[in-house]
């Protein structure tokens, strides 16, 4: 059983270590009601092939779309209805024709529920996202656009952290009204 197990964790270790997905997650700057005339503000992505963090600024896009060309997958949450749909209209391909994991919808799919990211962080890492949303408008407003790399590379930093617990215990949390942790078995492993 010990040497299963130590196999099993090499493995996954592997993985983490000679992957080329990308987690990436994305700031926006407009009305939430009129997402037709929204505008992507940054892009921060979590390389597991170079083990790093980076940001791209709208004007620094063009340096993103190889990166996401050669990604074995692109890993987000909620990104197949939000970012991908933002991110395509900078691109000129389909982003949609990347392999990709939206955490969310395997969430959906399995307990027919949508969380938010940061409660599900909470429940199943005691990990919490610095800010939200509105304030990065905010900050957009007032050129911190260091403040907002800062939040969108934590909101990534979550989402690997889910990620990767999820993918190596096919579980995630999240805390009921009542206090209660439920669990929510999921499979975030790549289709064969």
């Amino acid at each position: 059983m010990l040497l299963t197990l130590l196999i099993a964790y090499s493995a996954y270790i592997a993985f983490k270590n000679m992957s080329r997905e990308i987690v990436f997650d994305i700031e926006t700057y407009g009305d939430f009601k009129d997402q037709a005339n929204m505008k992507v503000t940054l892009v921060s992505i979590y390389e597991y092939e170079h083990d790093r963090y980076r940001s791209f600024e709208e004007h620094e896009l063009a340096q993103l779309w190889p990166i996401f060309e050669k990604a074995e997958r692109i890993i987000g949450y909620n990104s197949e209805h939000f970012d991908v749909p933002h991110l395509n209209k900078y691109y000129t391909g389909d982003l949609a024709r990347i392999p990709h994991l939206d955490i969310l919808k395997v969430i959906k799919e399995v307990s027919g529920n949508r969380y938010k990211l940061n409660d599900i962080a909470k429940a199943t890492l005691q990990m919490e996202k610095s800010a939200d949303g509105l304030a990065t408008q905010r900050w957009y407003e007032e050129g911190k656009i260091d403040e907002i790399k800062k939040y969108c590379e934590q909101d990534v930093r979550v989402t690997k952290e889910l990620y990767d617990y999820g993918r190596k215990n096919k579980m995630i949390y999240y805390t009921k009204l009542t206090g209660e942790l439920t669990p929510i078995a999921v499979n975030f492993d790549p289709p064969i």
